[in-house]
């Protein structure tokens, strides 16, 4: 593996909102064949005070066989006291926040391009912040997140009431967002080649974002893939006999508060897929051995990752918590596309514009947000990247 450090991006369409932005959003029109089935979920809503705010998210998953014509996520935040927190919702879309004195209803369309297909997962970010840079202490609310598609075929599954919280412990917030697999990926430089398809070699692209205020001891990292997918050799991890499983771990390295570490795992498509088809079963999890004392004297060494060099060996037992596990995992699919020549494998057009990798899903946010006229702002600081790429990654073809 090649180990480089970057500044973070700005979360594209996220951020960068102004309150010019936000339009009133009209009744989706229905449209034939766009039946399915979708579901809402969240994970990330715990925070600690320590931090000026963090990401969660909203979890849209498509459940049925076809692909909405139009999708809105709603987020009723009426009950946070926004004298503490804010909570708020953001897509590539159309935007309205409703509220006289303070957004209590957050109402987003999705854009065309977040919108799932069958299989798929839309992940909506959810940002929490404090309203002022004061110490809040405990403090728990109700939220009520839903969806909207007049293609909707069970609405049995389309909302959710979560708690946000912040708590005064102080500790590490392990965070995990993998999107869905769909394009063909250079392994170099994870520029776009075209559409995936049987036979492709590709690369799952992930990142792991410690939002806490404390720094972890000691990373592992355990990727799962859908049938039909194998994982190609990463020295330094552990790839399980059938290629499906890898584990990375360094028990050495100190994973800072605002870093995020970014591992496009390298992977390919069987050749034999009956193609166009959707594989999942994928997954990331992440977890810390430890914590480090806020006084703790760090190296430069330990700040990389040494899964290239590390001995490998299996992850401690440890009364370590994470302050929020519920985001410490994240599943993906893998949309795999029949080729243009009707042939098998190694296909693929270029020239498509680079919309599979949506690098800094993340690490997003140095610059403020306006909302409504309001001036909100959730990390004043820019985060600091981890870049783990695939430079060594092995076949046995």
């Amino acid at each position: 593996m090649i180990f480089r450090t970057r500044r973070a991006v700005s979360l594209a369409a996220a951020a960068l909102l102004a309150s010019g932005a936000f339009t009133a959003l009209g009744a989706p029109a229905q449209a034939a064949g766009t039946e399915t089935d979708l579901a809402i979920t969240a994970a990330g809503t715990r925070t600690t005070d320590g931090v000026q705010g963090k990401f969660g998210w909203a979890k849209i998953a498509n459940l049925g066989e076809g692909t909405p014509s139009k999708v809105l996520i709603k987020v009723d935040t009426s009950k946070v006291d926004f004298d503490k927190l804010v909570v708020g919702a953001f897509t590539q879309g159309d935007c309205e926040v409703v509220g006289d004195l303070k957004p209590e209803l957050w109402v987003c369309e999705l854009a065309e391009d977040e919108i799932p297909g069958p299989g798929e997962t839309t992940e909506v970010p959810l940002v929490l912040f404090k309203s002022t840079e004061e110490t809040i202490g405990a403090y728990k609310a109700p939220v009520t997140i839903s969806i909207e598609s007049p293609d909707d075929t069970d609405e049995s599954n389309n909302s959710i009431d979560i708690d946000v919280e912040v708590t005064p412990e102080s500790g590490v917030d392990l965070g995990v967002i993998v999107p869905d697999v769909k394009s063909r990926l250079d392994l170099d430089t994870l520029d776009e080649l075209g559409p995936l398809n049987p036979g492709d070699r590709t690369a799952v692209y992930s990142e792991i974002v410690n939002q806490g205020d404390l720094t972890a001891k000691g990373m592992k990292l355990t990727y799962q893939v859908p049938e039909g997918v194998s994982i190609l050799p990463i020295e330094g991890c552990d790839l399980s006999a059938d290629k499906r499983t890898v584990v990375c771990e360094d028990e050495n390295f100190v994973f800072e508060p605002d870093t995020i570490l970014v591992l496009p795992l390298p992977v390919e498509v069987s050749k034999a897929l009956d193609a166009p088809v959707t594989l999942k079963g994928g997954s990331l999890e992440a977890a810390a051995f430890g914590v480090l004392a806020p006084d703790a004297r760090l190296s430069q060494q330990q700040r990389k990752p040494a899964f290239a060099a590390a001995e490998l060996r299996k992850a401690n037992e440890s009364e370590f918590t994470d302050l929020d596990p519920s985001d410490n995992s994240d599943d993906f699919a893998v949309v795999v596309s029949a080729p243009s020549d009707g042939g098998n494998g190694g296909g693929g057009g270029g020239g498509l514009p680079v919309t599979g990798v949506q690098a800094g899903l993340i690490g997003a946010v140095g610059a403020g947000v306006v909302l409504a006229g309001v001036a909100m702002f959730l990390v004043s600081r820019r985060r600091r990247v981890v870049m783990v790429a695939p430079g060594d990654e092995k076949s046995n073809s």
